[in-house]
């Protein structure tokens, strides 16, 4: 049954709210002092080492979906919500051995240098804008989602009015951080908020554990009992397996995650704030490494939620299925655990969404403005000022998203972004990185073919419409019947780009091409190239 009921004490709640908020905008005031150039805003100067960039990684990637939607779908799901962990982690693979090291030799601020280095620069600049856009466009909706659920649990407001206001909110903070702080600032604040969710997650992990005896066949029990004795919690196919359409969309959902992380924006503009490709290296070792500790304690911490709190409530608070794990830190130790845990998601949302935002307007000011509207002739300092008023354009159309997705999973809202990155830019990055004939034509076909493709069948999905979850609940024209797209999408935008290369009578750019297959393997000219 429905609940409105106010978790915890809502001053206590704020009170932690604004010590972080303060803490990490001192932080980000004194980082800003030195954003003088392009490469300081968009790359923190590269100055950052391959252990600070990859715990930066993880606070980027470890989301309001790895924290909130993960929980929430394992106290519910069960075994098919850890499925989500696994797949995000799993997708690193594909990052470490395909994309880091070869991408941060080729590149030098965002996506679109490294697929323009052989290829015609200004349809592939354009293309690569109008996906990353797209792509960030998609995660900022998982964000602001989050956060509405988030604190309109904490402060009991249970309608859509509140819950839009609290958004609007975070949208504001956002702007300010990338702001004032650029790349070095909002790098900080992932590396504070990395450290603070890790340690949250491992306390409430080692309690649930010690309230169970240290048993975890002890927990799946208690979860089990909890549920009504439901054993199906414990099993695949709750969610995934009862239909053959079901069983279709969990495929499409694991290629999505595994092939999408490796073509995320903000995601590969941090390997640009390292010196050398090494540390681009090590910084997915290390991020892998923190990431998939944080998986494991998901698994503990939604059995937990399932044992200690129940599906029903947790389907029923304020924020839905992303309340878990708030729910459970209250439940362990009451406000002032829930007002930490809490500012730490919190924290998480906010160093995400300055990531992503940093990443659009990058990718606009620098693709766009710099190379295609200027030419490469832009005076000093004014690619940074488009960057920022881009910064604060992002924003509104976020909030305006963001209000727009409240109620929908903050982890399902997320795996869609990645069906559109996996299907607008990876087949693009790998044929440019590894395919000789790859040509222009193949480029911009793949990229977007890719990106139609996912956005088509996301809008005729239900996601959102034809059901009571959708986001018109209303309306009901879902004609395509996977709620994510990528087990078709991907495989199109492959076969685009593959036909736009045989089919282009231009042909490719044989000295550029070997110019950047030595670049990409053993970063000669690389440096160089990044300092210019």
């Amino acid at each position: 049954m429905a609940t409105t009921e106010q978790v915890g004490t809502p001053w206590v709640n704020m009170l932690i709210f604004a010590l972080f908020v303060a803490v990490t905008l001192v932080i980000v005031l004194r980082a800003s002092r030195n954003n003088r150039t392009a490469a300081d805003y968009y790359a923190a100067g590269r100055s950052f080492t391959g252990s600070q960039n990859g715990t930066a990684i993880a606070g980027d990637y470890l989301s309001a979906a790895s924290f909130l939607g993960i929980v929430g779908a394992i106290a519910v799901n069960g075994y098919d919500g850890f499925l989500y962990s696994i797949g995000f982690l799993v997708a690193w693979l594909v990052a470490l051995l395909l994309v880091a090291e070869l991408l941060r030799n080729t590149g030098k601020f965002t996506m679109a240098d490294v697929l323009s280095f052989r290829l015609r620069q200004r349809p592939i600049r354009i293309a690569a804008a109008i996906t990353t856009l797209a792509v960030c466009f998609f995660y900022l909706l998982a964000q602001m989602a989050g956060a509405g659920a988030l604190v309109s649990l904490l402060l009991g407001i249970p309608d859509r009015l509140g819950q839009s206001l609290v958004i609007v909110v975070v949208g504001a903070l956002m702007i300010l951080y990338v702001l004032v702080g650029g790349m070095k600032g909002t790098t900080w604040v992932q590396i504070i908020k990395a450290c603070l969710l890790i340690a949250g997650a491992a306390v409430m992990t080692v309690w649930v554990l010690a309230l169970h005896g240290f048993n975890l066949s002890e927990l799946l029990g208690q979860a089990v009992t909890t549920a009504g004795g439901n054993e199906a919690i414990l099993n695949p196919g709750l969610q995934y397996g009862k239909t053959g359409t079901s069983r279709l969309d969990f495929i499409s959902l694991a290629l999505a995650l595994v092939l999408g992380t490796a073509a995320l924006p903000h995601v590969l503009m941090r390997f640009y704030t390292v010196p050398t490709a090494k540390e681009a290296r090590r910084s997915v070792v290390w991020a892998i490494w923190l990431i998939g500790l944080f998986y494991l304690f998901t698994l503990v911490l939604g059995y937990g939620a399932g044992a200690l709190i129940g599906a029903d409530r947790i389907k029923g608070a304020p924020g839905g299925v992303n309340s878990a794990a708030p729910l459970l830190a209250f439940e362990l130790g009451g406000s002032l655990l829930l007002g930490f845990i809490s500012a730490v998601a919190f924290a998480t949302i906010l160093a995400v969404v300055a990531g992503l935002t940093i990443t659009a307007a990058a990718s606009f000011a620098h693709d766009i403005y710099a190379n295609v509207v200027r030419k490469g002739a832009v005076e000093a300092g004014g690619e940074v000022k488009v960057a920022r008023r881009t910064v604060v354009v992002i924003g509104i159309v976020s909030i305006l998203g963001g209000i727009g997705a409240q109620g929908q999973n903050v982890a399902f809202l997320v795996a869609l972004a990645f069906a559109v990155a996996a299907s607008a830019n990876l087949p693009t990055i790998l044929y440019s990185l590894f395919w000789a004939r790859f040509t222009t034509r193949g480029a911009v076909w793949s990229m977007y073919g890719g990106l139609a493709a996912a956005i088509v069948l996301i809008a005729l999905s239900p996601v959102v419409s034809g059901s009571p979850t959708s986001m018109i609940p209303g309306a009901d024209f879902a004609v395509f019947p996977l709620s994510n797209p990528g087990l078709f999408s991907i495989p199109l935008a492959f076969l685009l780009g593959w036909i736009g290369s045989v089919t282009d009578s231009a042909g490719e750019n044989r000295r550029k091409q070997a110019e950047m297959e030595v670049r990409s393997l053993t970063g000669v000219g690389a440096e160089k190239a990044v300092e210019h």
